[in-house]
């Protein structure tokens, strides 16, 4: 039974998170754009906006307030969940990002790419960490509850495990 639908994106919806609150739902399409949706409501509160190219990764922290999104603009931006504003564009991979992740504690962010990297962000200055060099593209991630191991999986089938060495920084 589909309890309702949300329309506003006009083109492929490529991507979708929940707050871990339960109470509004992210989306990244083709159109460019990364939706904020009230599901009390069903309305739409922000269309944010600021990529040049297809949004196909999104995440939102823990605590629900900012929204990580990866575009095939090679960026990763990550958005003010209260305003909708951008706080901050993450530059340093030279192709596609299909994947992005925050760490449980929300001060990392982790992308991959089709540039063979997956690469760690501080989340409060934005600045790169680490890069892990693959020989392939990356097209999903995820962080281990402790934060301290990354998994990323490639288009050949395999599953990295990358351990992060300095998780404090």
């Amino acid at each position: 039974e589909e309890l309702f639908t949300l329309t506003g994106h006009s083109d492929w919806v490529r991507a979708v998170a929940v707050t871990a609150d339960g109470t509004r739902v992210i989306s990244g399409s083709e159109d460019n754009t990364v939706k904020v949706w009230n599901l009390e409501t069903g309305e739409e509160q922000f269309t944010l906006l600021g990529h040049s190219d297809w949004v196909r990764a999104v995440s939102v922290t823990a605590d629900g307030t900012r929204v990580i999104s990866g575009s095939d603009d090679n960026t990763v931006k990550v958005w003010n969940l209260e305003t909708g504003e951008e706080q901050f564009t993450l530059l340093g991979h030279s192709s596609f990002v299909r994947a992005v992740s925050v760490t449980a504690d929300g001060t990392r962010v982790i992308s991959g790419s089709w540039d063979n990297t997956v690469k760690v962000w501080n989340l409060e200055t934005g600045e790169e960490i680490a890069t892990f060099i693959g020989d392939s593209s990356f097209s999903s991630c995820a962080v281990a509850p402790n934060g301290l191991t990354i998994i990323a999986g490639d288009p050949s089938g395999r599953v990295h495990f990358l351990k992060l060495e300095n998780p404090g920084a």
